[in-house]
């Protein structure tokens, strides 16, 4: 009898894993960063710039200087260059031609001899402008260039204004005239006000200097501000806001072709030898 073969046994069928792919969408450029480096790049350009600008006020003269403090001082409007102030014919910053820091120093020692001037020079107050040289008379309570309430001057604001107009009367400047009051009501039965009295003490001021050297084309304008331009806005009845104000204005530039005319004029006055002289 035959022996049984026992039947080998089949494995069973492994199943195989499914492959499973997750794909992740990017959007932009941005994604690995966040756009983070966008800001931090604006952040550098801007302090590049930054510095650009401090490297070139660093480098330049004390006109730009002191126009760009002005500026930023008072970036509106009237006041005392303390920035663009006041005359406001144009608020450009520019180098001009003329050294106002020389005419400011010539100015002071020519008001330093008027007579008792010590007890002057702290209502005296002279300032380079974006508009030009700005030369301020302050009043006191008392009333030290003008007598109180009227645009008459007083003895001493005459001689200081007489002075003055010595000076600037050699000067090839055009001028401009400002009177400013305080914010006290003028009392008046015929209806004078501060406007009145500011617009007549600066032309009062301009028929005095036209009489002590000031040419007469030399005035551009004449202007009253009442109390509309404050020296002290915190304190409107201060006696100072009571001022006289005298801008001397820039020269305007000189065109090239002009320039290169006055060149050859002199050169030829001078001679051929001396034209052409290194």
């Amino acid at each position: 009898m035959p022996i049984p073969v026992e039947e080998e046994l089949q494995p069973a069928p492994v199943k195989e894993k499914p492959i499973i792919v997750i794909r992740k969408k990017v959007s932009g450029h941005g994604g690995h960063h966040g756009g983070a480096w966008k800001v931090a790049y604006a952040d550098f350009v801007t302090a590049m710039l930054a510095l650009f600008i401090v490297l070139w006020l660093t480098s330049s003269d004390d006109q730009v200087k002191q126009a760009v403090s002005d500026y930023f001082n008072n970036p509106t409007g009237p006041g005392k260059l303390n920035a663009l102030a006041a005359a406001g014919l144009g608020h450009a910053i520019e180098i001009p031609k003329d050294d106002m820091v020389k005419l400011r120093e010539k100015i002071q020692e020519a008001l330093a001899r008027t007579p008792n001037f010590k007890n002057l020079k702290d209502h005296v107050e002279i300032t380079i402008t974006a508009d030009g040289l700005r030369i301020e008379l302050l009043e006191t309570e008392a009333g030290m260039f003008f007598e109180s309430g009227k645009a008459v001057p007083t003895e001493t604001g005459a001689a200081l204004l007489a002075r003055l107009a010595e000076e600037l009367g050699k000067m090839p400047n055009t001028m401009l005239i400002e009177g400013h009051t305080d914010s006290k009501p003028f009392a008046s039965d015929n209806g004078y006000s501060n406007w009145e009295l500011s617009t007549d003490r600066a032309n009062s001021a301009r028929k005095l200097m036209e009489a002590h050297g000031l040419k007469s084309k030399q005035v551009n304008q004449v202007r009253g501000y009442a109390d509309r331009e404050l020296r002290h806005p915190e304190n409107p009845q201060h006696a100072s806001n009571r001022r006289i104000s005298v801008i001397v204005q820039y020269l305007p530039p000189i065109p090239d072709e002009v320039a290169g005319k006055e060149v050859a004029a002199k050169d030829s006055k001078d001679g051929p030898d001396k034209a052409k002289a290194p």
